[in-house]
């Protein structure tokens, strides 16, 4: 309440003047929170699906400006990054606060495994937990933008292209991205900026950047609001219609019997399909390609000799279980092959710097510094602001975590651990995201567990929650530090975007816990429809780190795919590094571990819309300036997560399906064979 009463007094109507309160208006706010809403519930049901989760910062600011348009008064493009700054804030919670990995991972729990029973916690446990976690990344922000965004000069792809997006959206002159980058890095181009796409293993995807005119005719804007209001429509339709008839989204495409015992379905979802066109074609490929090697190869290999004898679905004695392992190598070989050069860097640098800064004839060339900051100080977050929200966020989530878990899970002393931690992960997933527009979280979360195991031997709830804690800042403080990038090309005050944060975290709370709470009255998690992938994979790392013991075989696979993906990664990241044209086709070692993550019914539909995505870019899209399709996945994503609460509704309500016609392999969602 004191949070909310301090917001409101900064809150003011739009005045001439370039402070931070003519840019964070009450418009751009309550816009920012509906539209983040609507990201929060959907980002949440996919998460729980897939573990895919994605920041929508680029439609975030579309859908804002659209909306926008039907007001007395259009929002000026300062106000869009507000609009976008605080939906990205409120839609990311699922993933910060960990409801679609560390609590599903919790309640995994088996008494005679771990010593400890399942934790299922209340809606004012997850409001507890949310809260101990919600804050210390945006605190941790404004000292890393100074850094990266200021002195460094960082690319930040997806932010960039954001800052395209409203340039052509509000009639801007292009925003200047001439910047020159760090040693090797030339002038960064939109061409660069369509060079990544990537997944991480929270799967939070980085929406692919657009070249874009300054104008647009007043038509092409009405064609945008008609293509997201039909695309959202259909997708919302067909998701209703598959909760009557499940056989809508579990079509056994290769016939019953690879549908009933390998798996193999088809999942028509139009949200699918639009996450493809948002991922892109490369991305898309890569997880696919693992999607082939995993349950096409592998999963059958294990079934045939044995290594994993229990059904195929099941993640403790079948195949998907079995694999998962392999899975787990990959992710980690990729996000730390992809953490080396950012470290080298960055010891480089602070080298470097310290050399600088030796005193020379008794004196020092502190004075001598060139401050790059563009911002005057009212328009800055104070450090003292920084200093208490950290302290405070700290002191915060540490009692919280201490009140919901109890000394039993987690010693205050191994939170606090677990903060700073975060703190310090959260420099290095920044600095790869701002290079490579990857946030190496899967790497930096498994690094957590790892420390954990050292530092709590033997207890498994304090490893998951004290990865958990750690991870949590360091996702969050990547994904704001593309909207500050965003913001910083368009010239937008970094303190009303520090204000949408705070006021986007803080209400994604309650909407998130309610959400989550709700989903697990109505549906068993994990279970049939929502399959919660990643809870698998902390459970299964804490596991490991304190028995030692894997399935049969899967080490001698996780070492092979370990130094295989490690020798692409490598590759990769030069490729990238040195701007080379195939950089984005050599495969994403991430986005190759989801396809095993998941069922080929996920993988196949989005591979649909990386497919749709290429051949509109490249046969009908002119010069790259159309955004008709992105408005169009837009949409499709929108609306299955939105009308999912519908879905969820009349579950609660009882209501049961229509037919279960065409379901004989039993693996529709909501059928009574499943």
């Amino acid at each position: 309440m004191v949070l909310f009463a301090w917001m409101r007094a900064q809150l003011r109507e739009t005045s001439p003047d370039r402070s931070a309160n003519s840019e964070f208006t009450l418009i751009a706010v309550v816009l920012g929170l509906l539209i983040g809403c609507l990201l929060c519930f959907t980002n949440l049901y996919f998460g729980l699906q897939t573990g895919w989760i994605s920041m929508m910062s680029l439609q975030s600011a579309l859908i804002g400006f659209l909306v926008s348009k039907l007001l007395p008064r259009p929002i000026t493009p300062q106000e869009n990054i507000v609009v976008q700054t605080t939906a990205v804030a409120t839609g990311t919670m699922p993933l910060a606060a960990g409801f679609v990995g560390i609590l599903p991972a919790l309640g995994l729990l088996d008494p005679e495994r771990d010593g400890m029973a399942p934790l299922h916690l209340t809606w004012l446990s997850t409001v507890g937990w949310s809260c101990a976690v919600a804050f210390f990344g945006v605190f941790l922000s404004p000292p890393i933008r100074k850094q990266v965004i200021i002195e460094e000069q960082l690319a930040f792809p997806s932010g960039t292209a954001t800052a395209q997006l409203i340039s052509v959206l509000h009639r801007l002159p292009p925003p200047d991205t001439s910047i020159r980058q760090r040693r090797g890095y030339r002038a960064l181009s939109v061409e660069e900026a369509e060079e990544e796409n990537h997944l991480t293993e929270t799967h939070v995807v980085h929406e692919s950047p657009l070249e874009v005119e300054s104008e647009e005719p007043e038509i092409a804007r009405k064609e945008s609001w008609s293509a997201l209001l039909w695309s959202f429509l259909a997708s919302g339709v067909m998701t209703l219609a598959a909760y009557f008839f499940p056989i809508v989204f579990s079509i056994p495409l290769f016939g019953n019997y690879l549908a009933k015992e390998w798996l193999w379905s088809f999942t028509p979802s139009l949200s699918y399909v639009g996450q493809g066109i948002i991922m892109g074609f490369p991305t898309t490929l890569s997880m696919n390609l693992g999607m082939l090697v995993g349950w096409g190869v592998l999963s059958p290999l294990s079934k045939l000799y044995g290594w994993a004898p229990g059904p195929v679905g099941d993640m403790t004695s079948g195949a998907r279980g079995w694999i998962l392992w392999t899975s787990l190598a990959i992710m980690c070989a990729d996000s730390f092959i992809s953490l080396l050069p950012v470290i080298a860097e960055f010891v480089d640098n602070q080298l470097r710097r310290r050399r600088i800064l030796l005193p020379r004839d008794g004196g020092s060339d502190d004075g001598d510094k060139e401050d790059n900051e563009v911002e005057t100080e009212d328009r800055l977050v104070p450090n003292s602001w920084v200093l208490w929200g950290l302290g405070v966020s700290v002191v915060l989530g540490v009692a919280l975590v201490w009140l919901v878990f109890g000394n039993e899970g987690i010693k205050p002393w191994a939170t606090v651990i677990g903060f700073v931690l975060g703190g310090l992960l959260s420099i290095l997933g920044v600095r790869a995201l701002g290079e490579t527009d990857l946030n190496p979280v899967s790497g930096l979360g498994k690094i957590s567990q790892l420390v954990f195991a050292l530092v709590a031997p033997g207890n498994i709830v304090a490893n998951i929650i004290a990865g958990g804690v750690a991870e949590a800042g360091a996702q969050q403080a990547g994904d704001l530090m593309q909207d500050l990038k965003t913001g910083h090309l368009i010239r937008a005050s970094p303190r009303a975007q520090f204000y949408g944060q705070l006021i986007g975290s803080s209400l994604s709370i309650l909407v998130t816990s309610t959400a989550y709470t709700l989903y697990s009255r109505a549906y068993t998690i994990p279970g049939p429809s929502f399959p919660a992938p990643t809870a698998y994979v902390w459970l299964s790392l804490a596991r490991l780190l304190r028995d030692g013991q894997l399935p049969d075989k899967s080490g001698i696979f996780m070492l092979a795919f370990a130094l295989l993906f490690g020798t692409v990664s490598a590759l990769k990241i030069h490729a990238v590094r040195r701007q080379l044209p195939y950089a984005k086709w050599i495969p994403s070692g991430v986005a190759f571990a989801i396809g095993f993550l998941n069922t080929p019914s996920f993988s196949l539909a989005r591979l649909v819309g990386g497919v749709l995505d290429y051949v509109y870019r490249t046969r009908i899209a002119k010069d790259g300036n159309d955004i008709r399709l992105i408005v169009i996945a837009s949409g499709f994503v929108l609306g299955e997560g939105v009308v999912s609460v519908i879905s969820l509704v009349l579950k609660t309500c009882g209501v049961s399906v229509a037919s279960c016609w065409g379901c004989g392999h039993g693996l529709c969602a909501g059928c009574p064979a499943s």
